[in-house]
């Protein structure tokens, strides 16, 4: 009994330390928050960085707000100055990196076009014993291709023999000279040639004496050259003209009409290279090259200097295959003779067969070959050395191309007279060169 009194007594007394224990508490983490608060917020919460320190002077805080303002209207100036050079920099960079990956690209292109040439030719080979060894020299032709020309296409499967022909260009100018260039083509029995008419009469004159004949569609820039120019310029258009036959897939001889032919020259042609061309030698060191000497006596000891030479092939009269690097060859030529007006189209020829890499400089990749000097001939070799030598004399050349000499239709029909109807003194009136 006495227990269960005194029972709400101690309760209350329980109650009354607990209520103290939480109000202490409560203030220990009051004051612990304030200092944590204290610590991250010196400046309390609300302070503004944009509000001027107390005790800064008002007319002071004015002048140093002008200064500033106009030193930071002068730095932006400044800062938009630089960012316009370097955006300036930035992009001619930019122009430069684009150049450089233009250039990255077309180098792999090459690259890619020039392993895929070597995997056309075959499979790769061991090196054989001494002395066994024979380099590639004949490429491989192009896949024809009938949509470049289609007209033409069906023109050069009526003419064509074996997929070759011999083509000249003519206009009015050498109406004459042409005359006597398919006479003699007839005689022979040559069947697979075509004359590529540069104006109407020329059309005209070749459907009447039965002659294969190509009038080109229209074209200013060709047509306007072809109507009025003269012996050299039209020369000029056959290397734009040709490409068109190489593309279609067929072998041409390219010859000037100022030339007598003799005998069939397919009968005659290796066709192991890109091009095979008369030579302008008039012997064999300077139709097949020769070791010239020079001699600098100034030098000394080292005064002898050994150069290779030769003379230039004859772009009136070639062998071309329809071959990558012939067309590569056209296209070359063409285009000097375009940029250049005033170069010769035979120097031009030469200079982009024969001249090497260098730097600065790819050259043409092409094989070629030398006509033989006295089956293809040229005028200088007939009137200067094999009409005065009996035994040169005796053989009967392929043809004979009257390049060296500017009466031409005249030194034409002697030739003609000499190897054709046996007029032996037919050749005598001319001298060796030109009066």
């Amino acid at each position: 009994m006495i227990g269960r009194r005194e029972g709400p007594l101690m309760r209350n007394n329980n109650t009354h330390s607990l209520r103290k224990s939480r109000i202490a508490i409560a203030i220990v983490i009051g004051i612990f928050i304030g200092c944590v608060c204290a610590f991250l917020f010196p400046n309390g919460f609300f302070v503004s960085n944009s509000i001027p320190h107390s005790n800064y002077n008002l007319a002071g805080s004015k002048t140093q707000t002008n200064s500033v303002a106009c030193e930071s209207s002068e730095r932006v100036n400044m800062l938009k100055s630089e960012f316009m050079a370097e955006s300036e920099k930035n992009a001619e960079l930019k122009k430069q990196v684009r150049k450089l990956t233009e250039r990255l690209r077309l180098a792999e292109q090459g690259k890619d076009q020039a392993q895929k040439q070597f995997l056309a030719l075959g499979k790769q080979h061991k090196a054989g014993p001494f002395g066994t060894v024979k380099g590639l020299r004949t490429n491989p032709t192009v896949i024809p291709d009938d949509s470049v020309n289609p007209r033409l296409a069906r023109i050069l499967e009526k003419v064509a023999v074996g997929r070759e022909l011999i083509v000249a260009l003519a206009n009015s100018n050498v109406k004459d000279m042409l005359e006597v260039w398919f006479t003699n083509i007839k005689r022979v029995g040559i069947p697979n040639y075509l004359v590529i008419a540069l104006d109407e009469e020329i059309a005209k004159f070749c459907e009447s004496n039965q002659v294969p004949v190509y009038k080109r569609d229209p074209d200013e820039g060709i047509d306007s050259i072809g109507r009025t120019g003269g012996n050299h310029v039209v020369s000029g258009l056959k290397f734009r003209i040709l490409r068109e036959f190489l593309q279609l897939g067929y072998s041409v001889v390219l010859s000037d009409v100022d030339i007598v032919y003799l005998q069939n020259p397919f009968d005659y042609l290796i066709r192991d290279s890109d091009v095979e061309s008369m030579s302008d030698g008039h012997d064999n060191m300077t139709a097949y090259g020769y070791n010239d000497v020079f001699d600098e006596p100034a030098m000394g000891w080292a005064r002898y200097a050994h150069t290779m030479r030769i003379w230039v092939y004859n772009s009136g009269f070639f062998y071309i295959r329809p071959t990558i690097p012939a067309i590569e060859l056209l296209d070359r030529v063409a285009t000097r003779l375009s940029n250049e007006p005033n170069s010769w189209d035979q120097a031009v020829f030469n200079e982009v067969l024969f001249y090497p890499s260098h730097p600065g400089y790819d050259g043409l990749h092409a094989a070629r070959r030398t006509m033989d000097m006295y089956l293809f001939m040229n005028s200088k070799v007939l009137f200067k050395t094999v009409r005065n030598d009996p035994n040169l004399s005796k053989i009967k050349p392929v043809i004979i191309h009257v390049n060296y000499h500017p009466d031409k239709l005249p030194r034409m029909k002697a030739i003609v007279e000499y190897y054709v109807n046996g007029k032996q003194d037919a050749l005598k009136p001319f001298p060796s060169g030109s009066e």
